[in-house]
């Protein structure tokens, strides 16, 4: 057996079917995926668990482990968890050849393995250092490019979107306002604008000034209203509140075109959206000569996200995004991976391939914030996964972070930044942010991502303009469901039509594509807008 790529250090896949020369997905050149009749599949050597592949229906025989046979005392939904051997009552369980909980009850080889059987546990995991470090290769061939927009900065946009941007809820409705006047047909005079945008959020002000959660409201619409996917930028404000419109406003941002209105100076709502109105109306004929160029790779900066996530979540779509985020990193490119509560019991894997000391450190103490603050709350990280997750056969965060952390492929972790901070590659960075995914994408958004890769499961719809969000279907059942929400079907891992290196090749040419102008199913309905969510934290008053 080989490396699954993307997947955590040395694991493995084999599958088990009652065709015992099918190939396995994970091979690193693997000529097929599994054969059509594979069952179960196993991520690793001496994993006690495997992955149905399929409805195992209760009393069918289904090959195990060494040619041996199982036989499900109770239907295994696909994507669910069986039992290859016997397990003890309080005995780890592993897959991926990591822990992923500890048994409940003695489960019998056969048994159905989920929440009435298999708990959390603490993973005992060895913290080491910078000891797994790889750094990516520039594939052979030339350099690739995509056909991007060079703003005034000299930064690169993927999107020639004008930007609304509220400095405070009080100004939401004006500025839905006047997006709303350029909605349908009023832009077909206007190709070359992908659309007018309003960005509302429910905070800015009642917060304590130079507190923890002021900082993080600014720098979220700050980094928004820097981002160079915006030829044309309003900002709104009210005029009384805390974070003042201004402070959004300054010479390094990206935009060609920048106004600001503040209601209490326009003469109130009415007034403010005419005058907004007219605002756009003045940057439509301007910002409609911005021109597309060939851009070099390297300044791609891909946000990768998960939602909705399944048990191929961590098989098919992850470590499929994760080659093709080395591939991108090897050509000098940035990827950002985020989340940090689904990281909890892979932090190990991360951590070893830190560049340095202090990169990894900082990981670790981003997560020992996140174990307090869900102490505070009344909760703990294995309130994770939701019941979506564990509907698709995850049962613990340690099982659910194993699978996240495949988006990262294999590149070091070159930084750890917080939540908005602006993303600096090249490499791969890591950003603090929460698991919900609007508040976790938005945060991406703000530190600067072109594009965002979002992989799901369950089938979670998320957007995030003014950026692309490529959607990642984990499992062919899945994409004939809701083909009209998933661009890439990763589910012909699975079904033997394609392998992870192909499929990582084809989301990486999927994402120059994008970059370079091709809609995201995302995009056609123009979703987007009501995902900008702002992580809100401290008190407010």
């Amino acid at each position: 057996m080989s490396s699954l790529p993307g997947a955590p250090a040395g694991s493995t896949a084999e599958p088990h079917s009652e065709s015992p020369h099918s190939d396995s997905p994970h091979s690193e050149n693997p000529q097929s995926g599994p054969a059509r009749h594979t069952a179960v599949l196993r991520l690793a050597d001496g994993d006690e668990v495997g992955v149905a592949l399929r409805l195992l229906p209760a009393g069918e025989p289904v090959e195990g482990p060494g040619g041996s046979v199982l036989v499900p005392a109770a239907n295994i939904p696909q994507g669910h968890k069986l039992a290859l051997a016997d397990i003890a009552a309080g005995d780890r369980v592993h897959k991926y050849g990591q822990v992923i909980g500890q048994a409940t009850t003695p489960i019998t080889a056969g048994d159905h393995v989920h929440s009435h059987n298999l708990a959390m546990a603490e993973a005992g995991q060895d913290i080491e250092f910078g000891t797994a470090r790889f750094q990516p290769p520039a594939p052979d061939g030339p350099r690739p490019v995509f056909q991007g927009y060079r703003r005034r900065n000299g930064r690169a946009g993927t999107r020639n979107y004008i930007g609304i941007l509220t400095s405070v809820n009080c100004s939401a409705s004006t500025a839905r306002m006047i997006a709303d006047q350029f909605r349908g047909p009023v832009l077909d005079a206007f190709p070359n604008i992908d659309g007018v945008m309003a960005l509302t959020h429910s905070s800015g002000c009642g917060l304590v000034a130079g507190s923890e959660g002021a900082e993080i409201l600014f720098r979220t619409l700050s980094g928004y209203s820097h981002h160079p996917n915006f030829a044309g930028l309003l900002v709104v404000g009210l005029g009384c509140e805390m974070l003042q419109a201004d402070r959004l406003i300054d010479a390094e941002i990206s935009a060609e075109l920048v106004e600001r209105l503040v209601i209490q100076e326009s003469g109130g709502v009415r007034a403010s959206v005419r005058a907004g109105v007219e605002a756009v109306r003045r940057m439509l004929p301007v910002l409609n000569e911005c021109r597309r160029e060939p851009i070099d790779v390297s300044e791609l900066v891909l946000g990768m996200n998960c939602g909705g996530s399944d048990g191929y979540s961590g098989i098919t779509a992850n470590p499929a995004l994760g080659v093709a985020s080395d591939r991108l990193v090897g050509w000098g490119g940035t990827s950002v991976l985020a989340e940090t509560p689904e990281v909890f019991g892979a932090e190990h894997l991360l951590a070893a391939r830190a560049v340095t000391r202090t990169v990894g450190e900082r990981l670790l103490d981003r997560l020992g914030w996140w174990q307090e603050y869900a102490l505070r709350g009344g909760g703990s990280l294995d309130n994770n996964p939701s019941p979506g997750n564990k509907a698709g056969g995850l049962t613990t965060i340690l099982e659910k972070s194993l699978g996240a952390v495949a988006k990262a492929g294999r590149a070091e972790l070159t930084d750890v930044i917080g939540y908005a901070d602006r993303i600096r590659g090249p490499g791969l960075v890591f950003m603090d942010t929460p698991g919900y995914d609007p508040v976790s994408v938005t945060g991406i958004v703000a530190g600067g991502a072109t594009v965002v890769c979002f992989t799901t499961g369950r089938g979670s719809v998320l957007g995030c303009r003014p950026v692309p969000s490529i959607k990642l279907g984990t499992n062919t059942e899945l994409y004939r469901r809701m083909a009209e929400d998933i661009d890439i079907n990763c589910g012909e891992i699975i079904d033997g039509g394609t392998d992870l290196q192909e499929m990582g090749e084809r989301i990486f040419h999927r994402i120059l594509a994008t970059a370079s102008g091709r809609q995201t199913v995302s995009e056609e309905l123009e979703l987007g807008e009501d995902e900008f969510v702002p992580w809100q934290l401290g008190a407010v008053t």
